[in-house]
């Protein structure tokens, strides 16, 4: 069985991880979508909500996908799981190096693992998670970037913790 894990942290989930998750599910048996702490990243949401929320929006992806958090090294992680593939995102060049440099450290820490890159689709290339919360913290629109009721769990979150401007 061919597995493979898309790790991020998903804080909010969005159109472009969704793009990502369906195109990947189509390239394994098994997407495990792992679901990171990553505290340097000031989560709006906690790993809990957050797997509630992609476990919501995946429930109809084509494929056997499955969420888990973790809160370890990825190489140890895609061990755990089974998984001999990684599936990353790239939306800029920017992502290309950082994900490059990445890429790299991984094959040395777990060689069995190779990384696969996902071009995002075009229309989807500039969403990224940080803007999404920054737009809804200022009162933007955040509809074309998120599914809908994340749209909702957001600007929800946002009103409970005041919006910045206002």
């Amino acid at each position: 069985m061919r597995i493979g894990v898309y790790p991020g942290t998903f804080d909010p989930i969005t159109l472009g991880h969704m793009d990502i998750i369906r195109r990947g599910a189509k390239l394994v048996d098994r997407l495990v979508i792992g679901v990171t702490t990553n505290a340097s990243k000031s989560p709006m949401f906690s790993v809990e909500e957050r797997m509630d929320t992609v476990r919501r929006e995946v429930a109809d992806v084509d494929g056997d996908v499955q969420v888990v958090s973790f809160d370890s090294l990825l190489m140890d992680f895609a061990e755990a799981q089974g998984a001999r593939v990684i599936v990353r995102g790239l939306r800029a060049v920017a992502d290309f190096e950082y994900e490059y440099q990445m890429a790299g450290m991984n094959q040395q820490i777990n060689p069995r693992v190779e990384t696969v890159f996902l071009m995002a689709d075009v229309a989807l290339q500039p969403i990224a998670s940080k803007l999404v919360k920054e737009i809804a913290l200022y009162g933007g629109d955040i509809r074309k970037f998120v599914p809908p009721l994340v749209s909702d769990e957001v600007i929800a979150r946002v009103t409970k913790i005041g919006r910045k401007g206002s």
